[in-house]
């Protein structure tokens, strides 16, 4: 890993990111990259970082893609392949750009499905597994009515000033993911087919009562990949488990994360 300041800001292409490292106590110790869902940001993870390197003594990457957080914003309406897009071109960046070494991706949402898109396109020697919550794989009428309602709520509430705390340009942010999901065109997003590509483990962790998307998505790991996949149900979560029921998330991505990286040398398990 790259000599990183605590935070800061990685030029990629033309776009400013922002990042948080947490850098680990042994310097050998793998990386855990977060990937945040489509509305999320640097900040928006809470203190999931924090504890992920508690659990693991792995280093934390954190960072916010273009258009959220503190990021550059993004020219709208994105293109409806954008996650595609940051999984081909950007994400193999940041990880040259960081100097990643070994390690996981962990990843929330659209974050948990460009993950997916990176680990299935490219046979990366470095990459020891896959942590993939409520992730998306193809485009289901549960999703499209929840975004579609979200839309509503974001004009009408208080909901633009609370997501404004965390973005620096909120509409960039907003309208530039849920414009591509309730695009006609969209329905058709299908990236199931990166899934048998995979040749890491898998750990898909599900709310039960996800709003953005049913067990369906679980389904789909289960019946394309060749790779290990381990499932997590969390009961009574909806589509953000680390927040409704971080406990049972954490201890989740420990035990796996633990296993993964269990041959490589520099995994401290638990802190003290």
């Amino acid at each position: 890993m790259t000599n990183l300041t605590p935070t800061g800001f990685l030029s990629i292409g033309s776009a400013s990111l922002e990042y948080k490292w947490l850098a680990p106590q042994d310097a050998d110790a793998p990386t855990i990259v977060m990937l945040h869902e489509g509305l999320g940001s640097v900040g928006l993870w809470g203190d999931l970082p924090e504890k992920l390197q508690q659990a693991t003594g792995a280093g934390i990457f954190v960072y916010s893609r273009a258009g959220y957080g503190q990021s550059s914003p993004v020219t709208l309406p994105r293109p409806l392949d954008y996650m595609q897009r940051e999984a081909l071109d950007v994400l193999p960046k940041i990880l040259d750009a960081i100097s990643f070494k070994r390690g996981l991706l962990l990843g929330h949402s659209d974050g948990a499905s460009i993950a997916t898109i990176y680990a299935g396109a490219h046979q990366d020697h470095r990459l020891n597994g896959l942590v993939l919550m409520a992730p998306h794989f193809i485009v289901e009428d549960i999703s499209v009515k929840s975004i579609a309602a979200i839309k509503t709520t974001f004009e009408t509430t208080d909901l633009r000033a609370k997501l404004a705390r965390w973005h620096k340009d909120v509409d960039n942010a907003f309208y530039g993911w849920n414009r591509a999901w309730l695009d006609p065109k969209f329905r058709d997003w299908d990236i199931s087919e990166y899934l048998a590509y995979i040749r890491v483990p898998i750990l898909v962790v599900q709310g039960k009562d996800d709003q953005y998307g049913t067990l369906r998505q679980v389904d789909i790991a289960q019946e394309e990949c060749y790779c290990p996949v381990d499932l997590k149900i969390i009961s009574d979560a909806g589509h953000s488990p680390h927040r409704e029921a971080p406990g049972a998330t954490l201890d989740a991505i420990e035990q796996f994360a633990e296993a993964a990286l269990r041959d490589d040398q520099g995994l401290q398990g638990r802190a003290a």
